[in-house]
């Protein structure tokens, strides 16, 4: 059986990571990792993205995961959502292709326009 303290320590987290879900702020990136997504290489895909935001210290960035969405063809699917802005979604996305993703429309706001499957 767990402490009252260690039960308050994990709803404390479970709290402050249901605000980051939450939170309007902040840049989402969501990766489709539905079994066709991860035979296509999503979880290098993830693995890209999470490097390149660590190594450029982006910490105003949520990334989730999500199950198919019927574009099998056009795995590994990557939406961005920035505050304010339509969603981008982002269609065959490689390791190296997050990282230019990251680098142009995260940090930089500019849409990687040649890789766009669906906006809105």
């Amino acid at each position: 059986m767990k402490s009252l303290e260690e039960l308050e320590r994990i709803k404390k987290e479970a709290q402050a990571m249901t605000k980051l879900r939450e939170d309007k702020e902040n840049t989402k990136i969501v990766v489709g990792m539905g079994t066709c997504g991860i035979a296509a290489g999503a979880r290098e895909t993830l693995a890209a993205i999470m490097d390149e935001l660590a190594k450029r210290n982006l910490q105003d960035v949520v990334v989730t995961q999500t199950g198919c969405v019927g574009l099998c063809e056009q795995e590994p699917i990557v939406d961005i959502v920035k505050p304010g802005k339509p969603k981008v979604t982002y269609g065959r996305v490689t390791g190296e292709r997050a990282r230019q993703i990251i680098a142009s429309h995260v940090v930089n706001d500019r849409v990687v326009g040649e890789w766009v499957i669906a906006t809105g």
